[in-house]
């Protein structure tokens, strides 16, 4: 009996070591990724110039879509590079999936925008947006 227990004890705390050993990735959930991501679009709403701006629509881009995504920059940082696959990909919930797709879609408009305010409105928004998916 103590020898059995002693084993589960074992076992259980080596199968603890083991999680925390995994990359992040592999422990990582889309709503870090949500919340890194809503984090650069407040980033880009608060911009002093539309390059800032635009680099932190790119880092939320990049966290939403995944390095497989469309619009995602291998130029510009990604912020979720160890959190997982991107937000969209790793998202299973069919309407969570059409908003943060949606929000990737306004992120790639406002990459467009050439007016600083106008860049920064539509960050806001999509911060707003983001900050509504609870996981």
């Amino acid at each position: 009996m103590i020898a059995n227990r002693t084993l589960r004890n074992v076992l259980s705390g080596s199968a603890l070591f083991g999680a925390l050993l995994l990359p992040l990735a592999a422990r990582a959930d889309a709503a870090t990724e949500v919340s890194t991501a809503a984090t650069h679009a407040g980033l880009a709403a608060g911009s002093a110039s539309l390059p800032m701006a635009q680099m932190h629509l790119h880092h939320l881009l990049n966290c939403l879509v995944g390095p497989a995504g469309k619009g995602f920059d291998a130029t510009a940082a990604n912020p979720c590079k160890d959190q997982g696959a991107g937000a969209i990909p790793d998202t299973g919930d069919v309407l969570k999936k059409e908003m943060l797709q949606r929000a990737a879609s306004n992120a790639l408009d406002a990459l467009k925008d050439t007016d600083l305010e106008a860049t920064k409105k539509d960050a806001s928004n999509i911060q707003a947006t983001l900050k509504t998916i609870k996981y």
